[in-house]
């Protein structure tokens, strides 16, 4: 392939990286392209067979390399959360004996809780969320 090519098909990719809410593939792709555009430019590519093995290694080394660090740049490495109820206060929808489902209201939404407090809650008191997993809130008396 011509260097020229590689320099187009490497942009290519790195504006398809900008228009897409990726997370840092395609850049690294484009990079390896304009990296082998290069290498080409400066007769040191070799046959065709050995640039697309070069733009594969390429992208492949700097994905592992450079990814995680870029991420972690961006704050894109941790998850993110939408919303966070551990630490709110609810209301007992119903009387829930300890290790037992009933239902709390929170947010003004009713929800399944288990009492994992040491003290049974009854109707109208006040619980804390000590964990969330899934719909289901782990609750204790406040």
């Amino acid at each position: 392939m011509q260097w020229w090519a590689w320099m187009i098909l490497g942009f290519i990719l790195i504006a398809a990286e900008l228009l897409t809410p990726g997370g840092f593939f395609v850049l690294f792709f484009g990079l390896a392209g304009v990296i082998v555009g290069f290498l080409r430019l400066a007769d040191v590519a070799g046959p065709p067979w050995v640039q697309w093995l070069l733009f594969s290694g390429i992208s492949v080394a700097s994905i592992v390399l450079f990814r995680k660090p870029l991420m972690a740049r961006f704050g894109m490495a941790a998850p993110k959360q939408v919303d966070q109820l551990v630490g709110e206060i609810g209301n007992a929808l119903d009387d829930i004996a300890v290790n037992v489902i009933g239902k709390v209201e929170l947010r003004g939404t009713p929800w399944t809780a288990r009492n994992v407090g040491e003290t049974p809650l009854t109707r109208g008191q006040r619980c804390k969320v000590e964990k969330q997993e899934g719909l289901t809130l782990f609750v204790r008396a406040e």
